[in-house]
């Protein structure tokens, strides 16, 4: 089993005992709220998301484990991992609320998106958030991310129109080097 240390954190790719913990932290309205995907969370559709999604190799999911406490906060994932192109789509969520605000989040795009360059082979991450999520826009770009569009009004949730940044993140290093 893969294991990426951090500073503050370790990563450990995510297992079917982590359902719980997952459904909860995804349904958490703190969680929920910055999703574009807003429906809750059921023990039965993540094991579909778990069996279909990640054992295929469409994505790449690991728990974040916080060191310090030793207590598992939320999740990192790649998803629509496109080999061809290089490329995968980046997702977080911190699900403890004692674990949010401390730089957790963003050492964790620092890490996993390395490991997306390194152990995946990948060229871009990219990520779309809320563009009113001022928060997480901040935390990706310590992350290394960086903007490269505004789609207003691109989705439409719960009846409201919201716009999305578009971010990304490319390796810095060329095919084949």
């Amino acid at each position: 089993m893969d294991r990426i240390e951090g500073e503050k954190v370790y990563l450990r790719a995510m297992t079917e005992e982590d359902t719980d913990d997952i459904i909860r932290w995804r349904n958490h309205p703190a969680v929920r709220k910055n999703f574009i995907y807003q429906k809750l969370f059921t023990r039965e559709s993540h094991l579909n998301w778990l069996h279909s999604v990640v054992e295929t190799g469409k994505a790449v999911q690991f728990v974040i484990v916080d060191k310090q406490s030793g207590k598992s906060v939320g999740s990192v994932y790649l998803r629509d991992v496109d080999h061809e192109n290089h490329k995968a789509e980046y997702g977080i969520f911190i699900g403890e609320d004692e674990a949010r605000g401390k730089g957790i989040g963003t050492e964790a795009a620092q890490i996993f998106t390395r490991y997306g360059f390194e152990k995946l082979g990948l060229h871009r991450i990219y990520l779309r958030v809320f563009e009113e999520n001022k928060q997480a826009i901040k935390s990706y770009e310590k992350g290394g991310f960086h903007r490269e569009g505004l789609l207003t009004d691109d989705v439409c949730v719960q009846g409201e129109y919201r716009s999305i940044v578009w971010m990304a993140k490319i390796c810095e290093g060329r095919l084949g080097e």
